[in-house]
């Protein structure tokens, strides 16, 4: 009975060694991953781990990631109160393409003569997380950090309501930005528009999407509708170089920058432009939107006939200055009225237009007499009040001290009638009515030396004035000054400005265009307020001008106007365009004699 009983307890004891040993010798091969479900901006580490040293380790294909690192092995084997520990693995870094559910497959490896295979991993692949656990690369860290904006002052103005649109670059702190450059400007149609310099760029601190950024203004346009309705202001594109930090630390221990390159856009934006109301629109009203001041003003009110005095019909104030048009002044029909001279003082900034534009008269009396100038209305649209304005001169009485009655000129007669155009510092000689008489008996003044004197004069001058014009054809300097003094002195002072600033193109252009302009008004005898380029081609096909020299005149127009306010390529130089201008103003003056 005993000898059984020691022969079971041997038998058990036999068992649980033979288990044990089982056990410390079973071959295990696993798959692990750092997670089950992920963004599918984030990392997935899978880990391929053994207990026994194999050969011949096959990875699993890894469909629908990218593997990013790996296979990275380590081994570990150590010997603890006499037992032997081993471990091996093999830790692969991926990184899902797409979301979605999807599979690690088997992975394989020959362990001890045998084939071991993992188990399938399943894997949940979501949308992009807000905080991916890989490190942020240059781009992402620039992405983050840089921020072009649009800025609007205003999104829902009238028609011809000034408003301005500032470019803002807002900047992380923790980077740098090194270089930029705009890559696509806007070139804001259906807007009035004018560009306000920036001679330094200056930073500032400020908040932006609750976080703290410098900020630098790179670009401010003034704008003025010219419609009604959704206008949109085109997207500004900008090239930005920039170094951003990154986690790795040089000897000093400050942190490294990286260079990156990001190309940032000022999204397009709508403007809700409101119609002038109907309603209540005066007559007189002539575009103006804006607050002004108007009166007309007289240098002198009391003068003899033939003698000149100078009045002035001006609008002051903030608004669309260069835009409107200036009341016609209204005088009797006995005062001599010679071309009024247009002239303006107009500043821009980001608040708009300010200063004054003027028209001055000359008039010269011709009867003594008391004239009476009528008021004149002025009216405008005030954007702030949302009302029309009225707005009337004083009027001015003119009172002609001496000179002769309109009645007693009215009753003369006279073989030569003229009109002459007399500068203002200038006075008319009245016909004498007074005769002398000579006896009949006298010498013949025929026979008078004085009679062959005035009779070779005009001989005379006739002579030196063709000299002097051979001369002048020899000695001077070019054809081009030849040209210019055919044309208007207002032409010819702005064809000179433009001469003077052939090295500086935007000056260039835009004395060109002043000339162009100012020509037209001289030549065509109406307010310049009254030119426009839309209206041009209408002007000089009433005068008869060929249909060559107005397209050449508008192409001139355009070319000046997209040296202006665009970016584009001239390719023609300002000396070419200057001496195109010059021949041009000769054949059209010639054509408007």
């Amino acid at each position: 009975m005993k000898s059984r009983k020691l022969h079971f307890l041997i038998s058990l004891l036999y068992i649980g060694m033979s288990f044990a040993y089982a056990q410390n010798n079973a071959v295990i091969f696993e798959a692990s991953l750092s997670k089950s479900k992920l963004g599918v901006n984030e990392r997935l580490r899978v880990v391929f781990s053994m207990n026994k040293d194999g050969d011949n380790f096959n990875p699993p294909s890894f469909k629908n990631f990218k593997v990013i690192a790996g296979p990275t092995q380590q081994i570990s084997s150590s010997f603890v109160n006499g037992k032997r520990s081993y471990s091996k693995s093999y830790t692969y870094v991926v990184q899902p393409l797409q979301k979605g559910k999807f599979e690690i497959g088997q992975a394989s490896i020959e362990i001890q003569g045998e084939t071991y295979k993992t188990i399938t991993q399943k894997v949940e692949v979501t949308s992009a997380v807000e905080n991916p656990n890989a490190p942020k690369s240059a781009a992402s860290i620039a992405e983050e950090s840089l921020f072009l904006v649009a800025e609007v002052s205003n999104t829902n103005p009238y028609e011809n309501q000034g408003f301005f649109v500032r470019y803002k670059l807002y900047i992380d702190p923790q980077v740098n930005v090194t270089n930029f450059r705009p890559i696509d400007n806007p070139s804001y149609p259906n807007f009035w528009n004018q560009e306000i310099p920036i001679n330094q760029y200056t930073t500032e601190e400020t908040t932006y999407k609750g976080k703290r950024f410098r900020a630098v203004v790179l670009k401010r346009v003034v704008l003025y509708p010219q419609k009604a309705g959704k206008l949109e202001i085109e997207p500004f594109a900008l090239d930005v170089n920039v170094d951003v930090p990154t986690s790795r630390r040089d000897f000093f221990g400050r942190p490294m920058y990286a260079s990156a390159n990001k190309v940032l856009t000022a999204g397009k934006r709508i403007i809700s432009v409101k119609a002038l109301p109907a309603a209540g629109k005066p007559d007189s009203f002539s575009g103006g939107v804006g607050d002004f001041d108007f009166s007309i003003e007289a240098n002198r009110t009391q003068l003899d006939a033939s003698e000149s005095l100078q009045i002035k019909v001006k609008i002051t104030g903030s608004g669309n200055l260069k835009l409107m048009q200036l009341p016609d002044l209204q005088l009797p029909s006995s005062l001599e009225v010679y071309e009024p001279e247009f002239n303006e003082n107009i500043r821009t900034n980001l608040g708009g237009m300010k200063g004054e534009i003027s028209k001055s008269y000359t008039v010269v009396p011709s009867y003594k007499g008391s004239y009476p100038v009528q008021e004149i209305a002025f009216s405008y649209f005030n954007p702030n009040t949302k009302k029309y304005v009225t707005k009337y001169s004083e009027p001015i009485t003119i009172e002609v001290i001496n000179g002769p009655s309109a009645s007693e000129e009215q009753g003369k007669r006279s073989s030569f009638v003229s009109k002459m155009v007399v500068p203002t510092t200038s006075s008319f000689h009245f016909i004498k009515v007074q005769t002398t008489f000579e006896n009949t008996t006298n010498k013949g003044f025929e026979e008078k030396g004085l009679f062959y004197i005035l009779f070779a004069i005009p001989f005379i001058l006739l002579l030196i004035y063709e000299i002097t014009k051979r001369s002048i054809v020899v000695f001077s300097p070019n054809d081009e000054n030849r040209a210019l003094k055919s044309v208007q002195r207002l032409a010819k002072k702005h064809l000179s400005e433009a001469h003077k600033t052939l090295d500086r193109p935007e000056a260039f252009y835009t004395a060109l265009e002043q000339a162009l302009f100012k020509f037209l008004q001289a030549k065509l005898k109406i307010d310049i307020s009254a030119i426009a380029k839309s209206n041009i081609e209408v002007l000089l096909k009433e005068r008869q001008i060929e249909s060559a020299i107005i397209t050449r005149f508008i192409d001139l127009i355009e070319l000046c106007e997209l040296a202006r306010y665009s970016s584009g390529t001239i390719e023609k130089s300002t000396e070419e365009i200057y001496k195109t201008a010059v021949e041009l103003l000769s054949d059209l003056d010639k054509r408007l004699k």
